[in-house]
């Protein structure tokens, strides 16, 4: 199992996209290629990780980054931009940056 480490100080940004079930596994091959070919490689970006709805319905996006800054430049990115077409295409999404108020662990 992979942990999802949350660092309080960090600006996080969640995502929830509603797809159809037939278009969660392709959704979710292009967020991984989003994420290693573009996001991993922008200024200020520290994790990402996509958890998979076992119903196929929804994927769910956590991110995080230094600040509200780096969120910004990202969605400003033409690389990025190129993506967002594409994922519209098999989802529709909503978006929410915060902090972190509460995280526990075993």
């Amino acid at each position: 199992m992979t942990a999802i480490a949350l660092d309080p100080a960090a600006t996080t940004l969640v995502n929830v996209l509603t797809c159809k079930p037939a278009d969660q596994a392709a959704l979710l091959e292009l967020l991984r290629q989003n994420i290693d070919t573009v996001i991993a490689t922008l200024d200020g970006w520290r994790s990402t990780s996509l958890v998979a709805a076992q119903d196929g319905a929804r994927v769910v996006i956590v991110s995080q980054w230094r600040d509200l800054a780096a969120v910004a430049a990202m969605q400003a990115d033409p690389r990025m931009q190129a993506y967002f077409p594409r994922i519209a295409a098999l989802a529709a999404f909503d978006s929410s940056a915060g902090a972190i108020a509460y995280a526990r662990q075993a």
